[in-house]
């Protein structure tokens, strides 16, 4: 203690004096204030979350409270994981791209019932995952913390048409402001539904218009009875017909936003892509990447808010697997990143299927074959192809065809 004016100080809690011979304050967590704690712990990896209450009291009670959340909404972004897809588990298992490893979660109560049991992830956004059963019923669910709840109904007449895709936007993960977009109907006949979390229904059907000045300058080919259109069913056999999909990507689409225009983008029956502009209320197709007499695999994935193209081809004896960017002003696509010929060659004639999906400047691939099964991530900025390890679970060497992205939040409401 020292004297000031004839005062004795004595040392703040909120500053320390050093101690002799150290520059370095000391300092605890414990000595700040409820509302500090808060907003340091809100940047911890979420997977540090379920830990907390083994740590002390004060942190358990933080964990448990509305206003943490509230810190972890505030937080920008997460490193992403990857919620792996089979209809058969009754666990969740996902890759936490941040920690690089494999994690189990609790299936929620809802999706583990009979008549949901064998419900598959069909979207994400933020930190939801949407579910859909056998029946056409619709559940949202927060994977980290388990809290899922059913959406109403859709009009019995929607199931009569062909479903093309299924998106989600999330505006708010703290307040649950969130939209499911159904895009159906037979080309060249599209609508589109929208479910509104806010309002807690279904809005009106919106019928969608072929654009008339196309930006990509193709027309619709609605009569190509005699052109086969050849590609790799899940079977791992090349078939002639409409393409198939493995169940949880058949409905596989994407959703970006642009100038203030909400559009999606999925594959048709015949493998081009499809852009459905839900705020012009029309759609166009892109041109085709490869002629319909190659073999290949493609999907569709969103990265930085734009669409890209992940294709798996093979030629000259070797198999590659490409990125590609369409470019607007002329009207072709462009390759942005391939996978080095020594790792794609691995894929040369097994007939692999590719299910991919993007998350910031990576691109998660899940390769899967009679013969193999395989995870790839991609960063679409340098490059890089890393094969991700196998997932293990119970001494077992698991096998999943696709995956969602989803970024780990606590604070997400249903």
């Amino acid at each position: 203690m020292e004297k000031a004016n004839g005062c004795i100080s004595r040392p703040s809690r909120k500053r320390k004096l050093p101690q002799e011979g150290n520059d370095v304050l000391n300092f605890t967590l414990d000595e700040l204030s409820d509302d500090l704690l808060e907003r340091v712990l809100s940047w911890l990896p979420t997977s540090t979350f379920f830990r907390f209450n083994l740590v002390c009291k004060r942190w358990k009670s933080v964990a448990a409270s509305e206003s943490f959340k509230l810190a972890c909404s505030r937080i920008p972004s997460r490193e992403p994981w990857f919620f792996m897809v089979d209809p058969n588990l009754n666990q969740s298992v996902v890759f936490d791209s941040a920690e690089r490893s494999w994690k189990k979660l609790s299936h929620p109560p809802l999706l583990s019932q009979n008549c949901n049991c064998n419900s598959i992830p069909v979207a994400a956004v933020g930190g939801l995952v949407c579910f859909r059963n056998m029946s056409g019923d619709y559940f949202v669910c927060n994977p980290v913390t388990g809290s899922c709840r059913e959406l109403p109904p859709v009009n019995p007449d929607s199931h009569h048409r062909s479903l093309h895709a299924i998106a989600m936007n999330a505006y708010s993960n703290y307040h649950g402001s969130y939209k499911l977009f159904l895009v159906s109907g037979d080309l060249p006949k599209l609508s589109y539904k929208v479910y509104n979390s806010s309002a807690d229904c279904w809005e009106e059907e919106i019928m969608l218009r072929k654009k008339t000045d196309d930006c990509t300058g193709f027309e619709f080919d609605l009569n190509d009875d005699d052109d086969a259109v050849y590609f790799l069913s899940k079977a791992g056999n090349v078939v002639a017909t409409n393409m198939q999909r493995s169940p949880s990507k058949q409905f596989s689409s994407v959703i970006t936003h642009k100038d203030g225009e909400e559009i999606v983008y999925f594959l048709s029956s015949s493998g081009t892509v499809v852009a459905c502009n839900l705020t012009q209320k029309h759609f166009s197709e892109y041109p085709r990447l490869l002629p319909v007499f190659l073999e290949y695999s493609i999907d569709v994935v969103e990265c930085k808010g734009e669409m890209l193209v992940v294709m798996l081809s093979e030629f000259f004896e070797s198999a590659s697997i490409r990125v590609w960017r369409f470019d607007e002003k002329t009207k072709t696509w462009n390759q942005i990143a391939g996978m080095p010929p020594s790792m794609s060659h691995e894929f040369y004639g097994k007939k692999v299927d590719i299910n991919c999906l993007g998350a910031g400047n990576q691109i998660f691939i899940c390769l899967s074959s009679a013969e193999l099964c395989s995870y790839v991530r991609c960063d679409i900025v340098t490059n890089e192809w890393v094969e991700v390890p196998k997932c293990c679970l119970n001494g077992e060497v698991m096998e999943f065809m696709s995956a969602f992205s989803f970024e780990p939040r606590i604070e997400a409401s249903v």
